[in-house]
């Protein structure tokens, strides 16, 4: 037989201590991961009911924002319903001549010019000889004219954008071919 088999075992080497060693880093190995878990879980919830907090208030602004959306639109206009019933109002106490009439309703369509572009609300009126656009315009009816086909003989309505974006289109005729 060889020597090392008739050799007592080492502690250093007992398979007993060796286990109970590797289990005892075992345990203290699992502890600490049974800990790390448990804050790991924590920081989880946490940072979900963080994401969840954020995404209600978003919500939230999105809804405020739509429904308030027209405010300031509609301060601008005030000024111009206070005008119209002011005249109303003298009109019905016959008060006023007709050229006064006439001059405050020149103001009134001012102030209303002036509040449709503070909210970015431009007029679409092409001059006559601007090629159609059909994104812009609408052609009524085509007539046959001394100027280039497709392109604008009158404007009759003006159109609107609001912030670039066509809210009415221009109701144009449009020049016939030749």
């Amino acid at each position: 037989m060889s020597d090392t088999q008739n050799t007592p075992s080492s502690p250093d080497t007992d398979p007993a201590v060796t286990t109970a060693a590797d289990a005892a880093d075992a345990l203290a190995r699992l502890a600490e991961l049974e800990a790390k878990n448990v804050e790991l879980a924590d920081a989880y919830l946490r940072a979900k009911a963080d994401a969840e907090n954020t995404r209600r208030r978003a919500e939230e602004e999105i809804a405020k924002s739509r429904k308030f959306a027209v405010e300031s639109f509609a301060e601008s206009l005030l000024p111009v319903r206070d005008s119209l019933e002011a005249a109303i109002a003298a009109q019905t106490a016959g008060q006023g001549t007709p050229e006064q009439m006439l001059e405050g309703v020149q103001a009134t369509l001012r102030q209303l010019v002036q509040a449709l572009e503070r909210n970015k609300v431009v007029e679409i009126s092409p001059p006559a000889g601007t090629k159609f656009d059909p994104h812009q315009h609408q052609a009524i009816s085509m007539v046959p004219a001394d100027q280039d086909p497709n392109t604008v003989v009158t404007v009759l309505q003006k159109g609107y954008l609001i912030a670039e974006r066509v809210l009415r289109p221009a109701l144009v005729m449009v020049a016939a071919p030749k």
